[in-house]
Formats: C-alpha cells, sequence, structure tokens
C-alpha cells in the first residue's frame, strides 16, 4: 500500500484527537439519555455532560453557560445570528455590514437577505487582508442593525481587529457578530473584552467531531434578541430546537479543554514551522504571500505563484501532500477563490495558489518534505511552460 501524503489541510478539518473520542464514546452506548428527558437517570446523565460543557465553552471565550447555544457547526450558527437578528430587529432597521473576504457561510445568509430587502454593505479589505476600521465606522448608519466580521479568515488565516470592530459598534449601538470557527482555541476570545455580541464556533477545527458547533448570545448590555430559525420543541431557550446531540457536545468540550491550556505553545510551534516553510519556498522566483505576514494563525500559510497553471499545481502537490487552493466548502467550483480577487490578484493567479494549514499532528520532517516537493514541483512545470513557449 501507498504511503498517505502528508496532511496540511487543517483549516478544511482536523483529524479527530484520540483523547476526544475516548471522552465521546460512553455517550454513544453508556450514557445515551436525551438531555430533555428529566424525568430519570438516563437524561440525567445527558443533562449533566451537557451542562459541563456548556461552562467549558463559555469559560474559554469569558462568557456564562447560559449565553452559549448549540447547533450543527459555525455554518447554522452564522444562520442563526444573521437571519435571527434580521428577522428580531428589522422594524429598527434593515442594513447589515459584512466584509468581502467571509466564509460562504455569512456572505450567502447576506446575500439571501437582500433578496428580503435588506441592504448589506460588503466591505474590501486592504491589500493583505484587514479592513479599514475608518471606512467600517463610514459605513455604520443610523439604520444599521448588524456588523459580521470573522475573527480568522479560513483561506489566508487573516486576523481581523476585534476589539477595535467592537468598540466602533459599541459606541453606535450596533451588534457585532464574529465568525469564530477558524479560531477558537488558536486565538484568544474574550467576548466582554472585544465587546462581541455574538460568535459562531465549531469543533471540528480544532481535532473535535464534526456536526457540532455553537452560537454565543449575549444576554446582558445589551440582550440579544434572536429569532429562531429552527422550530419545535423550544430547546436552547427557543433559540434552536432539536435534541441535542450529547457524544458530540461531550466531544466539543473535550476538543477545546485540551486546545487552550496549549494554546500558547501550539502557537510558538506552529508558527516556526510555518516561517520554516514560507523561508524555504519563498527562494523560489514569484511566490507571493497571501495574507499580513504576522497578524495571522500561528499555522496558515497561503501562498500564489506566478506563471504556473494552477490545476496542474495542484496536480502536482497530490502525491505528496494534502493541501487546497482555498476553502473546502466550495473547493468543488472552478471559480478562483473569492478571498484572493479580494486581495486584487487577477483570475489565473488566485488559481495558482495553494494554502497551507499546519496543524497538531505536523512536525518538522514533514514540513521539510513539502518544502522540498513543493520548490521540485514549481521548477518543473515553469521548465516545462517555458519548453511549451518555445515550440
Amino acid at each position: 500500500m501507498s504511503q498517505r501524503p502528508i496532511y496540511l489541510d487543517n483549516h478544511a478539518t482536523t483529524p479527530l484527537d484520540e483523547r476526544v473520542l475516548t471522552a465521546m464514546l460512553p455517550y454513544f452506548r453508556e450514557h445515551f439519555g436525551n438531555a430533555a428527558s428529566i424525568n430519570h437517570l438516563y437524561g440525567w446523565e445527558a443533562e449533566a455532560a451537557v451542562k459541563q460543557s456548556r461552562q467549558i465553552l463559555a469559560e474559554a471565550i469569558h462568557a456564562t453557560p447560559e449565553e452559549i447555544v448549540f447547533t450543527s457547526g459555525a455554518t447554522e450558527a452564522n444562520n442563526l445570528a444573521i437571519k435571527g437578528v434580521a428577522e428580531a430587529y428589522f422594524k429598527k432597521g434593515r442594513h447589515i455590514i459584512t466584509v468581502q473576504t467571509e466564509h460562504n457561510a455569512v456572505l450567502d445568509p447576506c446575500e439571501y437577505l437582500e433578496s428580503l430587502g435588506f441592504e448589506v454593505t460588503f466591505l474590501p479589505v486592504e491589500k493583505e487582508g484587514l479592513i479599514d476600521l475608518i471606512e467600517l465606522e463610514k459605513a455604520i448608519r443610523p439604520e444599521t442593525i448588524l456588523v459580521s466580521v470573522m475573527a480568522a479568515n479560513n483561506e489566508i488565516g487573516v486576523l481581523q481587529p476585534l476589539a477595535e470592530i467592537g468598540a466602533i459598534c459599541r459606541s453606535h449601538e450596533v451588534l457585532f457578530h464574529t465568525d469564530a470557527a477558524q479560531a477558537i482555541g488558536k486565538i484568544s476570545l474574550d467576548v466582554e473584552a472585544m465587546q462581541i455580541d455574538l460568535m459562531s464556533l465549531t469543533a471540528h477545527k480544532i481535532y473535535g467531531p464534526k456536526g457540532i458547533g455553537a452560537l454565543y448570545v449575549r444576554r446582558r448590555n445589551p440582550r440579544v434578541k434572536l429569532s429562531p430559525q429552527t422550530h419545535g420543541g423550544g430547546h436552547e431557550r427557543g433559540m434552536r430546537s432539536g435534541t441535542l446531540y450529547t457524544p458530540q457536545i461531550v466531544g466539543f468540550a473535550k476538543a477545546v479543554e485540551l486546545a487552550i491550556p496549549e494554546m500558547d505553545s501550539e502557537a510558538k510551534r506552529l508558527t516556526k514551522l510555518r516561517q520554516d516553510l514560507w523561508s524555504k519556498i519563498s527562494q523560489l522566483d514569484d511566490v507571493i504571500l497571501n495574507g499580513h505576514p504576522i497578524q495571522r494563525l500561528p499555522g496558515n500559510l497561503n501562498v500564489s505563484v506566478k506563471n504556473v497553471d494552477g490545476a496542474a499545481l495542484l496536480l502536482g502537490l497530490q502525491p505528496v501532500m494534502a493541501v487546497s487552493s482555498g476553502a473546502a466548502c466550495t473547493s468543488t467550483k472552478t471559480a478562483p477563490s473569492h478571498v484572493l480577487i479580494a486581495l486584487e490578484h487577477d483570475r489565473d493567479l488566485a488559481l495558482a495558489s495553494v494554502r497551507f494549514g499546519i496543524g497538531r499532528f505536523n512536525n518538522q520532517e514533514e514540513i521539510n518534505t513539502v518544502a522540498e516537493h513543493f520548490c521540485k514541483t514549481i521548477s518543473s512545470l515553469r521548465t516545462i511552460n517555458t519548453a511549451t513557449q518555445r515550440l
């Protein structure tokens, strides 16, 4: 059997940590009760596990357990936040502000709301992927009800200035939502210090299970109102009906519990691996770093390569490494990344991009192998291109 490629697509998803799996297993067979069944032991066991998990997630972002609403993932959390606010506050105003480089789980709900008569401002970004705070404040109107800016970009890893955005929103009495799917467990998040009103989270980006996420919903100063998007049973304080998936919730909490204490040391390790990879591949001509060189996720490296066909590049890398050219959610589309287009890349350059997502289980030897093969592939493709042009 041939050796599997080195996995460097940890922004798409991460492998389940063995310790997370161990925590989850009892809740599939032994403690299988419904957390809403409060009249017997099986329900009490599940309810206790959910309560403890809610506490762990809340502490990780400096919230209270009552402010955590479990969802099927960050996509549902984003939809609940954006559509839920739109429906609850439409009498106050119908203007929403977001950013051109957001994940489609934010852009698509915003475009849907446009079809219903809402107005959405899609802010551009500067050349390194950061928003202009002055332009953000200028975009706020009396009828603005929500600003949605992601914490960490899923493609180029850029970290937006959440505290500054939160301060602007609070000063204008506008709700602030952030998609923190890529940020939880990797950077410090504090909903109080950053004045965040809604925050979307997911487990599978931090070595937890797929299919579970959460939405933080502020309860005071201000108390955020949301219209539910799923009805039927009144679970999660009426915001999201449906039987809670206890094993997934336990796994989510365990993943966060493991990540937070090691966050600083892991960030240093991943940053070193990222910088080492970049130092090797940047020796090639015409390799462009996408995103801010420092203000980015520790394990993220996104590059574009000039004078190389994008499809041929990914094909050449596949035997040795598992990487992507953009968001996994849109990887089946032939269109270039909307994030890289927002950085003013042309179509060919955007298509010839590679996103390296370095994670917990990657090591220096793998980075060395990846760097060597990447450089060889680029050199080979450029040689072929030169020879073809001479014919």
